[in-house]
């Protein structure tokens, strides 16, 4: 009865977090009232776009404004434009922040695909999206236009949603010629430089003989982990940059020579510029001096608009006060997954989820003991950094997991050795049977993992930029579930410890309801969050990190890569039950240890990369761009697993609630904030 009073009371606070982090959100989106937010869907020509639409008061077909369509890159959503958004509806823009197509609740027809394999399913949702968006904004009455008839519309995307305004300008350009209106009077890319845009056309030349007279931008942050090199840079793009000084970034300025910060007029009769803050590529986004740049080159650019805009000085900014009431909406969202699934574990029936506590295990002692423990816990928190490049950035042909490869096959080997000998043991027969399974299947797995190329049927695996996370995954899954045998048959088999140590129990009864509360749970959170989004377009989020909506149409490709995040968590769970359950563990300390388990190695490998990139100008991994950007995000994914495998391995005494839900809660997290064709 006192843990349903606790459990009551947790719900309650984390109802009124959501509901409190979710109102304060939704009014800081708005502008402070200023600016009315909806969801908007509608035919772009090549499937349907979405977006979040931000009005200013006053604006309307008797008054029509200018307009700005913003654009996020290709993992993200809508939702990471917030602070360009909010920023420029507060100044009297109209904005709307799109939904690439195949991202968010925007689809791509399938017809549009040009082939099953990367390049074929990526390269057309970012070539049109921004396109079509501003097709359908130039149509609005509430859209501004000169007595020409042309469009007085910005574009802005981070990374590919840069590409994607770079192919638009072109092509609005191409248009021009055929209808002599032009639709876009000004574009400022972040992040994104003409190395991709060239695939359809729009290399530097071409983009600058297509400028049209118009005035445009470009972000080029100093660290950007992609774009922005200089021809003779070395191999690796994470570096530190100086675009200005590049001949691309001079054949765009038409100059000879230029810095950073300073507008350049070009023979056609436009401005450009090149902002170059000390960021890296995902920071932009996150930035008051990026979206100040937003700010007064869209007030540069507009000035002869300007009679209905705001003159609020662009260092004036509030976007991170609806950032921030996310993330308390965010903590609140937490809590509210533990006090759901505590409570339904203590209804009839569902309480079979629930196998008796766990009696923790007694702590070590000499030594040796102690020595040997501790570094334990550092190979598990470490191995995962160390074989995060070689598994996300090279696959199967990497030295490393080569290596890695023959190290599986021979404890594969040694582990049938160990089960022909526990044949003849007399002592701990039946836990060294066990554990030198456990090692021979864990070995053979990880063999088959490290030598074959998974994730490489698209059409299946259509979730294009999670195939290399699911790799890494299911690889450190298979890794710790070695290290967890080999230890196992080495130490822990002498101690008396069984599968309960790792809080796994084989009850099918226990098994069915903890996945039952699972999806419950799921259910309920998630339900919760639309509702907000719904009232007050708010989800849950800090930086890169999101609970977000998304369409049911991505159900099933969220079913294909389940089975992949469930083993992990069915291993980390286990992990963090047989290493946290003692006497000398518990609460904080617990919960700290928990978190190192599963994020630790995350956490160490990007404070070495860019600790070494922000030191030296290079970093550890100049190779690992993308994948040093997607670890960002899961520090916060794997410390809130933690926490949710600790606190409920707790209260049911065995890992499956904790492992259903975490699987459940971040697949479709991963899935909900990424490209996702073929649905």
């Amino acid at each position: 009865m006192k843990g349903k009073k606790r459990s009551l009371i947790l719900l309650a606070v984390a109802l009124v977090l959501i509901l409190m982090g979710s109102i304060l959100a939704g009014v800081f989106n708005g502008g402070k009232g200023a600016v009315s937010v909806t969801r908007i869907s509608f035919d772009g020509g090549h499937g349907t776009l979405s977006g979040l639409l931000y009005m200013p008061k006053g604006a309307s077909e008797e008054n029509p404004r200018p307009a700005i369509v913003v654009t996020h890159g290709y993992l993200n959503s809508a939702e990471m434009q917030d602070a360009n958004a909010i920023e420029l509806s507060r100044r009297g823009f109209v904005v709307l922040a799109l939904d690439q197509y195949d991202h968010g609740h925007s689809d791509l027809d399938d017809a549009v695909y040009t082939g099953e394999d990367f390049f074929g399913m990526w390269l057309p949702f970012w070539m049109w999206s921004q396109h079509d968006a501003v097709a359908y904004m130039y149509e609005q009455p509430y859209v501004l236009k000169d007595e020409a008839g042309n469009g007085i519309i910005g574009v802005t995307g981070h990374s590919m949603g840069g590409f994607s305004s770079t192919v638009a300008l072109w092509m609005d350009e191409q248009e021009f010629a055929a209808t002599g209106v032009r639709k876009i009077y000004a574009g400022l890319t972040e992040g994104a430089d003409f190395s991709y845009s060239a695939f359809v056309g729009a290399d530097v030349a071409s983009a600058d003989a297509a400028g049209g007279g118009r005035i445009m931008g470009k972000v080029a942050a100093q660290y950007d982990e992609f774009f922005f090199n200089a021809p003779d840079d070395p191999s690796g793009t994470v570096r530190k940059k100086n675009y200005v000084a590049t001949p691309e970034a001079l054949l765009w300025l038409q100059q000879e020579s230029a810095e950073p910060n300073t507008w350049y007029d070009t023979s056609d009769g436009g401005k450009r510029i090149i902002f170059q803050p000390a960021e890296t590529h995902p920071w932009n986004h996150f930035s008051a001096t990026t979206t100040g740049y937003a700010v007064y080159f869209y007030m540069t650019a507009f000035q002869d608009y300007a009679k209905d805009l705001n003159p609020i000085d662009p260092a004036s900014q509030i976007w991170q006060f609806k950032e921030a009431f996310e993330c308390v909406a965010l903590v609140g969202f937490v809590l509210l997954i533990l006090a759901v699934a505590s409570l339904l574990i203590e209804i009839p029936g569902l309480n079979k989820a629930k196998t008796g506590e766990l009696e923790p295990a007694p702590s070590v002692t000499g030594a040796s003991g102690k020595f040997g423990s501790v570094a334990l816990l550092l190979c598990l928190i470490l191995l995962p950094a160390i074989f995060f490049s070689p598994l996300m950035d090279g696959g199967p042909s990497d030295e490393m997991v080569k290596g890695l490869f023959y190290i599986s096959c021979a404890l594969g080997f040694s582990g049938l050795l160990g089960l022909l000998f526990s044949l003849k043991a007399e002592e701990n027969k039946k836990g060294l049977l066990i554990g030198s399974i456990c090692v021979m299947i864990a070995g053979s797995a990880l063999a088959i993992v490290t030598h074959t190329p998974m994730y490489a049927d698209g059409a299946y695996w259509s979730a294009l930029g999670v195939n290399s996370i699911a790799y890494w995954t299911i690889g450190c899954a298979l890794i710790s579930l070695l290290a967890m045998s080999v230890v196992y048959v080495g130490s822990k088999v002498k101690t008396g410890a069984t599968f309960k140590s790792y809080g796994v129990t084989f009850k099918p009864l226990a098994i069915l309801m903890s996945l039952v509360v699972a999806i419950l749970t799921w259910a309920i959170a998630y339900g919760v969050l639309f509702l907000m989004d719904l009232l007050f377009k708010a989800d849950f989020r800090i930086w890169t990190f999101a609970f977000k909506t998304f369409d049911f149409n991505i159900c099933t490709v969220i079913l294909r890569y389940l089975p992949t995040f469930l083993l992990f968590y069915i291993v980390s769970t286990a992990a963090i039950t047989v290493n946290t359950n003692t006497e000398k563990l518990k609460g904080f300390w617990g919960y700290l240890l928990a978190i190192a388990l599963n994020a630790g190695g995350a956490i160490l490998w990007l404070l070495n990369q860019y600790g070494t990139l922000f030191s030296t100008g290079v970093a550890a991994h100049p190779g690992s761009a993308l994948s040093g950007i997607v670890l960002v995000a899961m520090v916060p994914t794997l410390s809130i697993a933690a926490i949710i495998s600790r606190n409920l391995y707790k209260k049911t005494g065995n890992i499956w609630l904790p492992a259903f839900l975490n699987a459940l809660l971040m697949t479709t997290m991963t899935i909900a904030n990424t490209m996702v064709a073929f649905k």
